[in-house]
């Protein structure tokens, strides 16, 4: 993982307003503006990034990942911080919201899955033109995914998945 396990920490009481917290000990969170260059003022919303002992070094042999998510903090300049792509922003009691997230990247059953991955996968099967992946909800309120394509001819489901199936986890096929 990219930080530890716990960054944060926040006692739950009753239905109070639930939030990821404060940082831990050695771990400071930053709430940045769009450039990633000044620290958003409480209530807005700006990139949750995390910095501190915690830490990681940077992804194993992806160094063009690392180098656009793992920076040297810029406000305490020897630790690393990550740049989480979560939106959040900061409560006036010091607390941090988590609103959602800056890219495509969603999470069902604690699998995060990045939406454009499973897209190009999908463009790769020669009879689709264009598609897109998006989440949606049962009654339950559980997220799944589905595809929506252009093609030129009708495709079974079955047809489709056992495509996708050669090239993506289980978790991943809509």
């Amino acid at each position: 993982t990219e930080a530890t396990i716990w960054s944060s920490v926040k006692k739950i009481k009753d239905s109070q307003n639930i939030t990821i917290g404060k940082p831990l000990l050695n771990t400071a969170f930053y709430i940045l503006d769009k450039e990633g260059k000044r620290i958003e003022d409480a209530g807005q919303a700006g990139e949750l990034c995390i910095s501190g002992k915690s830490v990681a070094k940077g992804y194993l042999n992806l160094p063009e990942q690392t180098k656009e998510k793992f920076l040297i903090d810029p406000f305490e300049g020897e630790c690393r911080m990550y740049r989480t792509g979560d939106l959040a922003r900061y409560l006036e009691n010091g607390e941090i919201e988590l609103i959602g997230r800056m890219d495509d990247q969603v999470k069902i059953n604690g699998y995060r899955i990045e939406l454009e991955e499973i897209e190009n996968a999908l463009v790769k099967m020669e009879q689709v033109k264009e598609c897109v992946v998006s989440t949606k909800k049962n009654k339950n309120d559980e997220k799944y995914l589905v595809a929506y394509y252009v093609a030129d001819e009708e495709l079974a489901n079955t047809e489709i998945i056992q495509f996708l199936k050669k090239t993506l986890p289980e978790y991943m096929i809509p």
